[in-house]
């Protein structure tokens, strides 16, 4: 691999962590999905060495995005150059495989979403309902109680005869109603095949409330991988759903492209990158305490690295904000 730029995007989620990294035509040179298991700084680190063994010594990373609920986390944790949600990091990703895409359908283990987009440009968007959430998360539960692995529970649907309702209003009754159906003696692809068109309808009911569908639709994140919802989506919408080649990490996609479109942007920008070796080598340590200096009364979270204070946030006044990224301490 020769010496060029390379740009790298990491999508910290609740249930995954993914990195991507690409070049300079925003070609994937490597991407990696794990699980955050509740622990993100250990799968920023984990990924960040897993990407190093792969990829030659002398590389360039010329910019880092972060996206996902851990965005301001992985930011400390990597010094990010671009900071995005998750609604415009999917969409660019997205616009980049499919440019005339008019709406993303988004599921992943927690946090469904819908993102319509017109000429290029969001124009609205909606995201997690309590009773549409979780759906991946769903989806690997049910797999593990049919001892049916979650890469081949989607073709068992494919596989259905005979309609099946399941009720859908939320994963309690869902799953309830599957076990009912069981023991009613339904086969098991007609349950899958009704749970699938039960997570659709929820979704659309939930999720995408109100919103005009249109294609061409792109349908992304790790629920993507299940055949059986990407055919109950087709099915109900009457279209083709896209499912692109990186459906599972398209967030960290969209994140890396927006950092390198800012570092093209700016050519006499240098990266805030602390560089493989410091962060993977790094000892971080987190802490929360209760500031009691008013009525707010805010959970400040604390970031160390090596002992140092390295972040803090949470408070709304700003007055536990002391460092910025390159360890100076800020005016209060």
């Amino acid at each position: 691999m020769m010496n060029r730029n390379f740009f790298l995007g990491i999508d910290v989620g609740s249930v995954s962590t993914n990195l991507v990294l690409i070049d300079s035509h925003t070609n994937i040179i490597k991407k990696i999905y794990l699980r955050t298991m509740g622990k993100p700084i250990d799968a920023i680190q984990n990924g960040l060495r897993d990407l190093r063994k792969d990829i030659e010594q002398d590389i360039t990373i010329a910019g880092v995005g972060t996206t996902g609920s851990g965005r301001s986390l992985a930011d400390t944790i990597v010094g990010a150059d671009v900071v995005k949600n998750e609604i415009t990091a999917h969409s660019i990703a997205s616009l980049s495989v499919v440019p005339d895409v008019q709406t993303v359908i988004e599921i992943g283990g927690q946090d469904p979403k819908i993102i319509i987009i017109r000429n290029g440009i969001v124009t609205d968007f909606a995201m997690n309902t309590v009773c549409a959430a979780g759906t991946g998360s769903f989806l690997d539960r049910q797999s593990s109680r049919l001892n049916i692995s979650i890469e081949e529970f989607g073709n068992h649907a494919l596989k259905s005869k005979n309609h099946v309702r399941i009720a859908g209003r939320c994963a309690v009754f869902a799953e309830s109603d599957m076990i009912h159906k069981q023991q009613m003696g339904h086969r098991v692809e007609d349950i899958i095949w009704g749970l699938c068109k039960a997570l659709v309808r929820n979704y659309i009911n939930n999720v995408a409330k109100g919103k005009e569908i249109k294609g061409p639709i792109v349908f992304q994140g790790g629920v993507a991988a299940n055949k059986g919802i990407k055919a109950a989506f087709e099915e109900y919408l009457k279209c083709k759903v896209i499912v692109p080649e990186h459906y599972d990490v398209m967030g960290a996609l969209g994140a890396a492209i927006l950092a390198k479109e800012k570092i093209e942007r700016s050519r006499r920008y240098r990266s805030n990158f602390y560089g493989f070796d410091n962060i993977c080598t790094g000892c971080y340590n987190t802490s929360s305490f209760e500031c009691t200096g008013c009525s707010n009364l805010c959970e400040v979270i604390k970031i160390e690295l090596n002992g140092e204070i390295l972040a803090r946030w949470g408070d709304r006044c700003g007055k536990w904000k002391l460092l910025n990224h390159s360890g100076k301490i800020s005016n209060m």
